[in-house]
């Protein structure tokens, strides 16, 4: 007898087409068979060891979280119900090109100390991994949701280059090729780039192009969060379009956002932009967070040229005070690369999470209020904060608008993804609301989506892109990694004063055809592997 059936559900497969109602068999962590209402109207109905009965709840696909940071957390946290209680059952990690493989000992050091503020600096693991396939088998010891790999350019870049502001010679890109090579043999799915960060920021287009070659021969894909999200944004979206149609690669755009002043209402022109790249045979696919603030880290902010050599080297501008005026003036007049080309302000800047536990009064307020407290100017409270935290801290930046956000979701090839930061006393909501935000907000709410061409964006879009064959539908001989939620109720309560709130009206999870959320609360299944790239 089957292990499970899922009773009068009604099953949003993820198509996009007309739910239907169904029972639903899984037998050995796959859907074995699919019996809709009207073929069991009249003959015995399906039965199993255990019968769960689905009435008023819609069945879908897992949801997969295109652009997450849980890199660590998966390792650190085997509850992780920030993603299990949304539905989320498959994670894409190694994210804005910087995690934790490949690596050596120097350049593990150096990117632990860079994104302390996404992921902790890792003290309390056993980082024992240096390639890509070591990290994954690292995954597959158990997880609570699957996840996907994408290598990271700009860890590759510092482990053969290192963090300096020069191009690359023909013998180092021939060895970022070889390492890029060797990731996507061992399973990943593609590669990031984080081109407003150091020192993937660094790579000219000229070599990005090469590496990305390389990832199409494998199948795969890149994902950049490209060199603008303000000034020059369109511009820097055209540059990814042009650089990954010449390498022959598809391309993915992370967090596809058009944010800052000079962007508002702009959303109609990157979509035409994109649409007439698809129509001329481009392959591309983007993600968005259904908010309208972001979050990246304080250090982030800062101009290239003064994160140059890495962290310490950062840290030593940073306490020059001819230099450290060098960078308020790039940052607050001229406008940093590293904020997108806009000047900076302090006003939308808000202190998310700090490592330091003495600085911990200051989450919660913009740098502006920050400063007033002290009665010092904002520039010299953030100068203080990214010394004293040693680069540690995180922020939301309050730049964005709700009509390209809205506008951005309803693109036929959008999918979903949380670029949630899980570190913090007071993360984006993102990393706990995204997916539920979605389907209560979006589309009971707003209407903006309907309930079957959401769950599309959130799990066969996403599937086709990684190249899954038997996830992100609900078929018969699909995974059974399944999402059953109430559409009457399905809320995020992760609010930005309440960030680390569950949301409601999602009852049952599973993973590999094994409850990790059962009854609205987390059980402990650790049924989660590593995600591996198909082979072409």
């Amino acid at each position: 007898m089957e292990d499970l059936v899922i009773r009068d559900a009604d099953v949003a497969d993820g198509s996009g087409e007309a739910s239907y109602r169904a029972d639903v068999v899984i037998d050995g962590g796959r859907i074995v068979s699919i019996v809709k209402e009207a073929a069991a109207a009249g003959c015995q109905r399906p039965r199993a060891m255990r019968e769960l009965d689905a009435e008023g709840l819609v069945l879908s696909p897992g949801f997969i979280d295109m652009h997450a940071h849980s890199d660590l957390a998966l390792l650190r946290d085997p509850d992780h119900s920030a993603k299990a209680a949304q539905g989320v059952t498959l994670e894409v990690i190694g994210q804005d090109g910087l995690s934790y493989a490949p690596v050596d000992d120097r350049t593990l050091e150096e990117v632990r100390r860079a994104i302390t503020g996404w992921n902790g600096y890792g003290d309390d693991l056993d980082l024992d991994w240096r390639s890509v396939g070591e990290y994954l088998d690292r995954l597959d010891r158990g997880i609570a949701v699957n996840a996907a790999y994408l290598v990271p350019q700009g860890t590759v870049r510092a482990l053969v280059v290192g963090w300096e502001d020069r191009a690359a010679t023909p013998q180092e890109l021939g060895r970022m090729r070889r390492l890029v090579a060797e990731g996507l043999e061992q399973g990943a799915v593609g590669l990031s780039s984080g081109l407003t960060y150091t020192p993937g920021m660094y790579a000219p287009d000229a070599e990005l192009t090469e590496l990305c070659r390389v990832v199409a021969s494998y199948g795969g894909y890149y994902c950049p969060h490209h060199r603008s999200y303000g000034a020059g944004a369109l511009e820097a979206y055209a540059a990814m379009v042009a650089l990954t149609r010449e390498a022959g690669c598809p391309l993915h755009l992370a967090h596809a956002t058009m944010n800052f002043g000079v962007n508002e209402g702009r959303a109609p022109k990157l979509l035409a932009l994109l649409d007439a790249a698809l129509d001329a045979g481009a392959d591309i696919t983007l993600d968005s967070y259904p908010y309208t603030p972001g979050c990246t880290t304080l250090a982030a902010l800062l101009p290239s040229w003064a994160s140059e050599g890495g962290p310490e080297a950062v840290l030593a501008r940073l306490g020059d005070p001819a230099t450290a005026e060098r960078i308020r003036h790039d940052l607050e007049v001229t406008g940093s690369d590293g904020c997108h080309g806009v000047p900076v302000d302090w006003g939308t800047i808000e202190v998310s999470g700090v490592t330091t536990p003495g600085l911990g009064d200051l989450v919660g307020r913009t740098v502006r209020q920050a400063a007033g407290a002290r009665g010092e100017a904002p520039w010299d409270t953030a100068r203080r904060l990214l010394v004293e935290d040693r680069l540690g801290t995180t922020v939301l930046q309050h730049v964005g608008h709700e009509d390209n956000v809205r506008a951005i979701m309803r693109h036929r090839t959008h999918t979903g993804g949380s670029d949630g930061i899980l570190r913090g006393d007071k993360p984006h909501p993102r990393a706990y609301g995204t997916f539920p935000r979605y389907l209560g907000h979006y589309v009971r709410e707003s209407g903006i989506l309907s309930l079957e061409e959401c769950v599309a964006h959130l799990t066969s879009r996403p599937a086709a892109r990684l190249r899954l064959p038997d996830r992100g539908l609900v078929r018969e001989g699909y995974r059974a990694d399944l999402v059953l939620f109430d559409p009457r109720s399905v809320a995020s309560g992760a609010t930005f004063t309440e960030p680390r709130t569950l949301p409601t009206g999602i009852p049952y999870v599973l993973v590999d055809g094994r409850f990790v959320i059962e009854d609205g609360k987390r059980t402990d299944v650790l049924a989660g592997r590593s995600v591996r790239r198909t082979p072409v």
